[in-house]
């Protein structure tokens, strides 16, 4: 074994370091807990909602989409085909972006923006990409805001209770209005029914961007934390707080971020820090020796990594124009370290990922037959345009799920998935 491979190895940055069947078990075993309410690291968040069938065409619903750094608004129908028609649409800063506003200001703009819309139709999808409790009436309660929104008078507050308010305030009639509030990743599985049509036994959405979640359908009667007539319901399983701990690399660089006891398995794999991580990795890789002094001098000029700076120089690692390509300058066994240390992380990040979506699957009956495969609508940048990210998550998703569990997957890709499944949860309702 060579020096590059022990140094991997040691701190469990190989993927086969990985015992699949071990993580899969601690998986299921916190989304057990989480769904009976006891103590776990996966909130195992109820939607209350459950996949459909079918969405009315012709029907109008308005959808609002809080995400990130932006709110978005539009009006959403379905045609005869189940193909999507987008009205109306506009896109302005999230409230609280730049400067902390109160409850009033927060809904304020929010109303700003539905204003146009209120009286074209009755029924409101709002995909709400912030933790949140959804309640059996379909409204959502904000536990946490991330992503620098300063808005801690809106914690706890019903969302939509407070913006038909303020609506109502200005003059509009909001007695029949009937709405859904869904989590992003919740409105990503609920996109399948817009953008798959192939038969299908189940469906799972799934985002792997600047952080990352899963949601899948689970069957009511283990949801043992609520009461429900449904026979089943979709979860936001809040997957990146997995607490998983694999090696002194990973717990060291836990340590360096916000929230150190936080979000750990999102650190493991995310857009956010994949390359900071990998950083951090070459960092103790130097230390070690594992590279010449002047590849060493020269990385502490640079500046932390970005998992897009990363992924460039795996794409093309003979590119003047990157930074790491510049660091190695001329040593050939520095540029191949640099090489197999990046793709190793990512090629875990992968396996991580993949295991992840299995646990989903396997939570359920669901992909047993492969003409009724379960979708997985993946959404994310940093899934899609991290290199080898996807190649490896595939592969690894066909090891676990395909030969070892007799599960099959078709994985998909649906453009403006929370648009699309907020405004199928508004027509649900």
């Amino acid at each position: 074994m060579n020096r590059t491979d022990k140094f991997l190895e040691e701190n469990m940055l190989l993927a086969s370091c990985i015992d699949a069947d071990d993580v899969l078990g601690f998986f299921n075993d916190e989304m057990t807990r989480g769904l009976s309410g006891e103590k776990s690291s996966l909130a195992m968040i109820p939607a209350w909602i459950s996949e459909v069938d079918s969405v009315t065409p012709g029907e109008k619903v308005i959808v609002l989409d809080a995400g990130g750094t932006n709110f978005r608004t539009c009006l959403i129908s379905f045609n005869e085909k189940g193909e999507s028609v987008i009205e109306d649409f506009r896109k302005v800063s999230m409230p609280g972006i730049r400067s902390e506003v109160t409850k009033e200001e927060f809904f304020s703009i929010l109303a700003d923006n539905v204003e146009r819309l209120i009286d074209k139709a009755d029924r409101i999808g709002f995909c709400f990409s912030y933790a949140a409790r959804i309640s059996e009436d379909h409204d959502g309660y904000p536990i946490v805001f991330s992503k620098e929104i300063k808005a801690s008078e809106v914690i706890g507050q019903p969302l939509m209770k407070c913006l038909l308010e303020e609506l109502e305030k200005r003059g509009h009639d909001v007695r029949e209005k009937k709405f859904s509030v869904v989590n992003d990743t919740v409105a990503t599985l609920l996109a399948c029914r817009a953008g798959f049509s192939g038969p299908a036994s189940g469906s799972v959405g799934f985002i792997l961007g600047t952080g990352t979640n899963t949601a899948y359908t689970e069957a009511v009667s283990n949801i043992t934390k609520i009461s429900s007539c449904q026979n089943h319901m979709i979860v936001n399983v809040e997957s990146g707080n997995l607490n998983l701990n694999l090696g002194p690399l990973d717990k060291s660089f836990f340590e360096s971020t916000k929230d150190p006891e936080l979000y750990h398995f999102e650190k493991m794999i995310s857009g956010a820090y994949l390359g900071p991580f990998a950083h951090h990795v070459l960092e103790a890789a130097c230390a070690e020796g594992l590279f010449s002094e002047g590849f060493a001098e020269r990385f502490k000029k640079l500046e932390t990594l970005t998992t897009t700076r990363m992924s460039w120089y795996l794409e093309d690692a003979h590119n003047q124009e990157y930074d790491l390509v510049r660091c190695v300058a001329d040593n050939e066994a520095d540029a191949l370290t640099l090489w197999l240390i990046l793709r190793s992380v990512i090629e875990r990040a992968a396996k991580l990922t993949a295991i992840n979506l299995a646990s989903a699957v396997l939570r359920t009956d669901a992909g047993k037959n492969p003409r009724y495969p379960v979708i997985i609508n993946a959404d994310g940048t940093t899934f899609y345009k991290t290199a080898f990210l996807e190649e490896y998550t595939r592969h690894y998703l066909f090891e676990i799920l395909e030969k070892k569990h007799g599960r099959f997957v078709r994985m998909i890709r649906i453009d403006d998935s929370p648009a699309l499944g907020a405004a199928i949860a508004g027509l649900s309702v």
